[in-house]
């Protein structure tokens, strides 16, 4: 009799133990959170081994103690006869897990436990065994609770979700064990005579474990290298018989086995891993819209799948409507049909308008997710009224796209804020760009729960198509925190995809989803403007230029020259579009370089420049920090020197906190004007720190 422990995912543990009583009806068994303790025969671990379609690893108990130092590590591994599990010419690795007071690192740990058995072999044999980390013959696991530490061989080797038929997968899988765990839950597993649908199948990994169970094919019959297989003490004979029994259970089921996927790529993925775990013949394939799915002639059976979660904020507004529509289609085709869907975003769910019978808890890889089982009966299929959604989040949107439209009325741009975090329990940033809308969900306090921010979230979501008439592809999601020493112009995402606005004149590309900031902050409309208006003729200086929109401006208002300079070449790059869309030629130069060294080595002089640094900086591309408020007065020095006479610095940053030395300024000849108040555009008056601008102005000598 040995003691084995078997782990599995997180919310598995109650179906594990039933797993196993099924598989090993003479085994002790008991449960833990995450685990089963078995007390069986080695038999009963080869058969848990290749049978389990719910645990991760199988693991051997070697040797247990107390840890009240590191030497116990060493003494409680030292028990073990570690030649009569592996020689010399094997490899081995050692994962470890826990930590208490006297333990507190895991790769110390794992250290301890290796030195150990490389020093047992080094008495033996006066030779050690080579550790390998990669694919290693043995796999020993250490795990420390509290003060007690055990040490087991793995059986299993990988971990047993992998059946080695999912060559590849598509976005967002989910794991064998979990698909297994989602059938069990829904009830299918014990109503195999009835129809089973994914219609969102992805790589297939639901139904080909369907399939799989449909015909009796053990999980593990393609997996040829387990952790027992370089094991001294491992019976091949007797292994070898419990694989030739496997083999001769497989059997033929019913085609009731249903695949559905609207990407053709993923589908043709599925439909190969079907094929490599020798169930493709076991399952019909579609390729339709989920939204108007046909399958003709089924009775009810069971639909079970892990749709798209919006795990990626930005996906979130385009899946409302899909569940809207699905459930709506649901409801009048699917009638009493049972459905399991899989989700860690449960709100995206509520969109379907059905009651849930039962939730789960699961773990699918590192995501928490629910499992949430609906019965399409008849008082769920009875379509409900949709109200209008209402409540002060859509009042006070309407109030300011009703004075948007009368303010945008004497503009002449189609780029606007449209929300700022009125309420305080719905914030965000909501900015229009033409027929698209951009929010920007800022970082919750700390007392306001995760899931009450996510809440909140989908309620401002759902209401903008509603309310704004823009389709939800075009909302994009983004979540902005304070940036502590990075440069605010992070790339978050590779679309690529821009679009065309304008303002005052002046045509901009703007990138809508791949950086935190999109290529033209909308708060210097104004500033921008007074630049156009001080630029004619002049010699115009842009530093810190970012995407050039300063330097357009200044362009169009007829400045004798404009010089761009930034320290990115993507935004140089962008810049030089922007002249281009604007059709602007003439005396325009572009610098790629760290403005502040650019500026102390310069000698050109200008009539106008307008400064407009970040708060913070830690760019490797710099040679030192950079902090505005700490080292402004060097940077409005070192302008100065290329500033002619009568010419003027048009000086600003969003550091809320920000305080000029308007004397220290003054001593370097300089008037200075607060021009904060007039260049905050009224589409952002109820942020009147969103940035600082002063007006410095070379005096004549006397």
């Amino acid at each position: 009799m040995f003691e084995f422990l078997i782990t599995a995912a997180k919310g598995l543990d109650e179906l594990l133990i039933e797993e196993i009583t099924t598989l090993c009806p003479d085994a002790q068994l008991k449960s833990k959170p995450g685990q089963v303790i078995m007390f069986a025969a080695i038999e009963d671990a080869y058969r848990v081994c290749l049978w389990s379609r719910l645990a991760n690893r199988v693991l051997l108990k070697l040797s247990e103690g107390e840890v009240n130092s590191a030497q116990d590590l060493y003494n409680i591994t030292d028990k073990v006869n570690w030649p009569t599990h592996f020689g010399l010419k094997q490899t081995f690795v050692v994962d470890f897990k826990g930590t208490n007071q006297q333990i507190n690192n895991t790769q110390f740990g794992a250290l301890k436990i290796k030195d150990a058995i490389v020093d047992q072999f080094a008495v033996f044999f006066d030779s050690r065994p080579s550790v390998q980390k990669i694919a290693p013959d043995i796999r020993v696991h250490a795990r420390l609770w509290r003060d007690v530490l055990t040490v087991y061989l793995d059986l299993s080797g990988r971990s047993l979700h992998q059946r080695h038929y999912r060559n590849k997968t598509g976005l967002a899988p989910v794991k064998e064990h979990i698909a297994c765990a989602m059938l069990i839950r829904s009830g299918w597993s014990k109503n195999q005579q009835l129809p089973l649908l994914d219609p969102m199948c992805g790589a297939g990994t639901i139904v080909i474990e369907a399939a799989m169970m449909a015909a009796n094919i053990a999980p593990g019959l393609k997996r040829d290298n387990w952790g027992f297989s370089h094991w001294q003490q491992h019976d091949d004979v007797l292994w070898q018989s419990i694989l030739s029994e496997a083999k001769a259970q497989i059997t033929v089921p019913q085609k009731l086995i249903y695949a559905n996927d609207l990407d053709q790529g993923v589908l043709a993925l599925a439909k190969e891993n079907a094929h490599q775990a020798d169930v493709f013949n076991y399952i019909h394939f579609s390729h339709q819209d989920v939204s108007n799915l046909q399958l003709e002639g089924l009775s009810p059976g069971y639909i079970v799948s892990n749709p798209p979660y919006g795990e990626r904020l930005g996906e979130i507004a385009q899946l409302f409507p899909l569940f809207k529509q699905w459930g709506s289609w649901l409801k009048r085709q699917f009638k009493d049909w049972q459905l399991s869907l899989l989700t860690s975003n449960r709100e995206l769910l509520r969109h379907m308008k059905l009651t849930a019978k039962k939730e789960y808890q699961l773990m699918n890889g590192k995501l928490e997710c629910q499992l949430v089982n609906y019965v399409l009966d008849e008082a769920n299929c009875h379509e409900r009224e949709t109200k209008v959604f209402q409540n002060d989040f859509v009042n006070r949107l309407t109030k300011n796209l009703a004075r948007s439209n009368k303010w945008l009325k004497s503009q002449n741009t189609n780029c606007y804020r449209l929300y700022d975090a009125d309420l305080p329990e719905y914030n965000v940033a909501i900015d229009c760009y033409a027929d698209w809308l951009v929010v920007q969900e800022y970082a919750a306090p700390k007392n306001v729960p995760e899931q009450v921010a996510k809440k909140r979230l989908h309620e401002i979501v759902s209401a903008l198509p509603q309310v704004t008439k823009i389709a939800p592809d075009h909302i994009v999601l983004k979540v902005r925190e304070q940036q502590k020493g990075k440069n605010q112009y992070q790339k978050v995402a590779q679309t690529k995809q821009t679009i065309e606005v304008y303002e005052n004149g002046a045509r901009f590309k703007v990138n809508l989803h791949d950086y935190l900031d999109t290529g033209l902050f909308l708060d210097h409309r104004l500033t921008r403007q007074l630049v156009q208006q001080k630029a004619k003729g002049k010699d115009v200086l842009n530093l810190f230029a970012y995407t050039g929109s300063v330097s357009v401006h200044a362009a169009l208002g007829g400045a004798k020259s404009v010089t761009t300079v930034d320290m990115s070449n993507t935004y140089i790059e962008w810049a030089k579009e922007n002249f281009q869309l604007n059709k602007l030629k003439g005396a325009y130069h572009f610098e790629q370089a760290d403005c502040l060294t650019w500026l102390k080595r310069h000698r050109q002089k200008y009539d106008l420049i307008f400064i407009d640094p970040p708060s913070f900086s830690n760019s490797k591309r710099m040679d030192a920090t950079w902090d505005v408020q700490r080292d402004y007065l060097d940077l409005i020095t070192d302008a100065v020197t290329c500033l002619n006479t009568n010419g003027c610095i048009l000086f600003s940053n969003n550091l809320r906190q920000f305080k000029l030395d308007e004397e220290a300024i003054k001593n370097l000849g300089l008037s200075v004007k607060n021009l904060s108040q007039q260049t905050i555009p009224e589409d952002f008056q109820r942020n009147p720190k969103v940035h600082h601008c002063w007006l410095l102005t070379k005096e004549s000598e006397a």
